[in-house]
């Protein structure tokens, strides 16, 4: 009998050990424009935009990430594809949940009976109950415990910046949705401003400013391409005669028009949406005690999020606040990596991030 019991109980352990290994710690970055998973032990293992395609019909999801991307503006009226968050928030639960557990379940290519422990990014200026969302989304995805980090704190420690010296340094982590940007000392941002302009909203003033100057509507998609290809913050000499030809819609009678956009009309464009992160960016350096301001004038500003590949930012920002400005190396990873940290050990979650786990 005791034999039977002994082997009942190590095939009782070996059957945890096996369901143990099978549960893995993630970290998400879930971003407007994209979603990007770490896993512990494996890094970065999905970059997939956050877009979702649904039949309005049935409400039947159809695509998620690259392939629903790809539908944007393409569809029929019965499928849209949708971007299930906005200026960084859930604004649309349901679809958000959905997304969620498609990701977290291509990354950890898990079954029913993987409940991992999720680490998952919000911005710092989110209100209580945008925080709930993201939680009851994360366990919707199949979480058993969910904790939070605020964006600009994951974006540092993904930086390489030592966040736990008793000295101030920057991150401007400009994404899709929201620019969050914070001066951290010992451990914690002692400023901080979160505003909901970024890359999403350059997007719209590169539309915007089409439209009114050669009268032609563009897509989001259209906007963001010129954006990567000829846009910039500063007049860079190399971009002084880049321009790029399109085809667009007229805004007046919808027939196509071929138009000749410059660099320049980028920038424009651009200016006015780079003046409210500037705005903010002045706002917490006003605030910032003098003591950490002194810090500043040597560790600078360090860049990351996908807002920080606009050519010429740290030129502007520079010259704009007289901070030496840095752009992290690999600066859309960097909020992800540094939540990837916290499962690593080799960081750990600020006491000002909220702790949710499954009741």
């Amino acid at each position: 009998m005791g034999t039977v019991h002994s082997d009942f109980f190590a095939g009782l352990a070996s059957l945890f050990s096996v369901f143990s290994r099978s549960v893995k710690d993630i970290a998400i970055d879930l971003g407007t424009a994209n979603t990007l998973v770490y896993v512990r032990g494996r890094g970065i293992v999905l970059r997939e935009p956050s877009v979702v395609a649904v039949d309005v019909r049935t409400d039947e999801v159809l695509a998620v990430g690259k392939q629903a991307k790809e539908m944007l503006g393409r569809t029929p009226d019965s499928i849209v594809a949708v971007r299930p968050l906005k200026d960084g928030v859930i604004a649309d639960f349901e679809v958000t949940a959905a997304m969620l557990k498609y990701f977290v379940r291509k990354a950890l290519r898990s079954g029913a009976f993987s409940r991992p422990h999720i680490v998952i990014c919000i911005p710092s200026g989110v209100t209580e109950v945008e925080r709930r969302a993201v939680e009851d989304a994360a366990r919707s995805a199949g979480s058993g415990k969910v904790d939070l980090i605020l964006e600009p704190m994951a974006a540092a420690l993904g930086a390489g910046i030592a966040i736990d010296k008793p000295r101030g340094s920057m991150v401007l982590d400009i994404g899709g949705g929201t620019s969050e940007m914070a001066v951290i000392s010992y451990g914690d941002p002692v400023v901080s401003e979160s505003v909901r302009v970024a890359g999403d909203r350059f997007d719209e003033a590169i539309a915007a400013h089409l439209k009114k100057k050669y009268g032609v509507v563009v897509g989001e998609r259209t906007a963001e391409q010129i954006k990567i290809r000829i846009g910039s913050a500063y007049p860079l000499e190399k971009l002084q005669s880049v321009s790029m030809s399109l085809r667009a819609a007229s805004a007046a009678d919808g027939q196509p028009r071929d138009i000749t956009v410059t660099a320049e009309d980028v920038r424009e464009a651009l200016m006015l949406p780079l003046k409210s992160v500037f705005e903010a960016l002045h706002s917490v350096l006003e605030r910032t005690p003098p003591e950490l301001a002194a810090d500043l004038l040597e560790t600078g500003i360090v860049l990351t999020g996908g807002g920080a590949l606009l050519r010429g930012l740290d030129r502007f920002l520079h010259e704009a606040t007289g901070l030496p400005v840095h752009i992290a190396e690999h600066p859309m990873d960097c909020v992800a990596r540094g939540a990837g940290k916290t499962l690593e050990g080799r960081a750990y979650i600020p006491a000002n991030a909220r702790r949710a786990e499954e009741a």
